[in-house]
């Protein structure tokens, strides 16, 4: 058992709203900030998981991004209808969202703001992965190295997700707590695929915890409006000069690993690591390599 400190979860002003974070190791050691994805809380990021980057030399802290959590609920915007959007998207009409995954890097700044951080090290997993290459783009000075984790360039033609990872994507989300634990379950054997007795094991509870801080529903449907209407990174990443890591499995049914190699193709230098038999998740097997990519191309 790691006997790795961690901070109390704590809120913090950030782009004008508040972001709930906790911090695992050292203050005094590098900087790494840890992004999650569309839905998810940050304790998707495994206590254990953070306890092992900051063993390795990391002040690793993971937050709630906006909608999410504790974090600020945007409820002063109504929920966006996903379909005219995607139809909209599809015609080449202008997108509306009620904000952006460039607003999202900005609450990450923000974070970062006020947390007295002036650059980090960035790591983010499929929306956050798209949330850490806006900051790569739009404020490079503030990112050490990037780490892209099962995520895209958001340019059209990409391959699709699944049927089966669309359908669990796009379900509505129940809202008591035995259908939850249910779904929960459900949505992970989709994502992570057959074969983590690990994982698994540890579904119900993880699922629970996620419930007792609260679900948004709302929130999702706005941070999924926030995907779409950001459009494509693909242009803009060939002006970053981030040191930058792609991770994505060669079995994912959400994000297709086209969409990984897509990300390495566009960030000059960048290098990818595909790791096999990985789906949309990080599977407690997977993690010593998970942990030791992003360790090293950190250090």
């Amino acid at each position: 058992m790691s006997t790795t400190s961690r901070s109390s979860p704590a809120m913090v002003r950030a782009n004008g709203i508040e972001l709930c974070y906790d911090a695992f190791g050292d203050r005094n050691a590098a900087p790494l900030i840890l992004i999650m994805g569309l839905a998810a809380q940050m304790i998707a990021w495994d206590e254990a998981f953070c306890a092992q980057l900051a063993d390795r030399g990391f002040w690793a802290v993971r937050f709630d991004n906006r909608d999410i959590g504790l974090s600020t609920k945007l409820q002063q915007f109504p929920v966006p209808d996903l379909a005219s959007l995607i139809e909209q998207q599809l015609l080449g009409e202008p997108l509306s969202a009620p904000y952006t995954l460039r607003d999202m890097a900005a609450d990450t700044v923000g974070l970062m703001d006020a947390l007295g951080i002036e650059s980090a090290h960035v790591v983010g997993v499929s929306m956050g992965g798209a949330i850490a290459q806006e900051m790569a783009i739009h404020s490079p000075n503030r990112v050490r190295t990037l780490t892209s984790i099962m995520s895209s360039t958001g340019e059209p033609g990409l391959p699709p997700p699944t049927a089966e990872a669309m359908a669990i994507l796009l379900a509505p989300m129940p809202t008591d707590r035995e259908s939850y634990l249910v779904r929960y379950a459900r949505t992970w054997q989709v994502l992570r695929g057959p074969g983590f007795p690990l994982d698994q094991a540890r579904d119900a509870q993880r699922a629970a915890e996620i419930f007792e801080r609260g679900l948004n529903p709302p929130g999702v449907a706005r941070q999924l409006a926030a995907i779409v209407a950001s459009g494509s990174r693909k242009d803009a990443l060939r002006a970053v000069h981030v040191p930058a890591l792609v991770i994505h499995g060669d079995v994912d049914p959400l994000v297709p690993l086209a969409g990984g190699i897509a990300t390495a193709n566009a960030i000059p230098g960048a290098k990818l690591v595909v790791i096999k038999g990985m789906g949309h998740a990080l599977p407690i097997p997977m993690w010593p390599q998970i942990i030791e990519a992003i360790v090293s191309h950190a250090k």
